[in-house]
């Protein structure tokens, strides 16, 4: 719903979104957000059963446990995305029509509310603070043990083999959760459209186009591309 308008805006300069639209935007962005904070959460513990627990990884990651952490993490997302449409829909507006961002953004939109929003920004903030805090801690407590484990492997080359494994990952967990989280957990204070813009374009468009190129750098093909593109490059 995000890049497809912005490129439709690129090619034809059409810049006009009916409300119905926006609200679309702002469900559709939220659910896949969060959705992917959990999902990538999920894989954390898979890389942590993985490494730490091989000869059980079939037991700890059946597809039973699979199926689950993959409906928990679309079930919250669809909740949260169903709770702002609410609260956002709850705003009346009668501002400028004019949406100071690449898409219709949740603050962007309680700018040009003319009911105050001190009560949506306050439970945007705690239930994004929750919903963050509980992702964020799995990623973190999985990846203590990670290393740990890769730290009491002797060989350097086993210790390089075993973390390269989450390499890509962790890649994206950094671009991702830093990205997100200087978005919409800065203070009031330092609030700036500029920078949000910034932060929209990375989490919006550059990290999705990242992500299949991060996740393939271990695939050999891929790797030996590359090296022939360099190659190129440099004769």
């Amino acid at each position: 719903m995000v890049l497809p308008k912005l490129l439709d805006i690129f090619l034809t300069g059409n810049n006009v979104i009916s409300y119905h639209g926006c609200i679309a935007q702002v469900f559709f962005f939220v659910v896949l957000i969060v959705s992917e904070y959990f999902i990538l959460a999920a894989m954390a513990y898979d890389r942590y059963v993985a490494i730490c627990h091989p000869l059980r990884y079939s037991y700890f990651m059946s597809l039973q446990v699979c199926f689950w952490m993959a409906w928990t993490s679309w079930s919250i997302g669809v909740f949260e995305g169903i709770l702002y449409v609410i609260l956002i829909s709850s705003c009346i507006f009668c501002r400028s029509n004019e949406v100071d961002h690449l898409f219709c953004d949740l603050k962007p939109l309680m700018k040009l509310s003319c009911s105050s929003t001190q009560t949506i920004e306050t439970i945007i903030l705690v239930l994004g603070a929750i919903i963050g805090f509980i992702p964020s801690v799995m990623t973190l407590v999985s990846y203590i043990y990670i290393i740990s484990a890769i730290l009491k492997i002797n060989s350097k080359e086993g210790r390089y083999k075993t973390f390269s494994t989450c390499s890509s990952h962790l890649t994206v967990i950094l671009l991702f959760y830093g990205t997100v989280l200087g978005m919409y957990m800065r203070p009031k204070s330092s609030y700036s459209m500029d920078q949000d813009k910034v932060f929209a374009i990375l989490y919006a468009g550059v990290i999705p186009m990242l992500n299949p190129l991060i996740y393939s750098l271990k695939n050999q093909e891929v790797k030996k591309a590359l090296c022939r593109i360099k190659k190129q490059l440099l004769f």
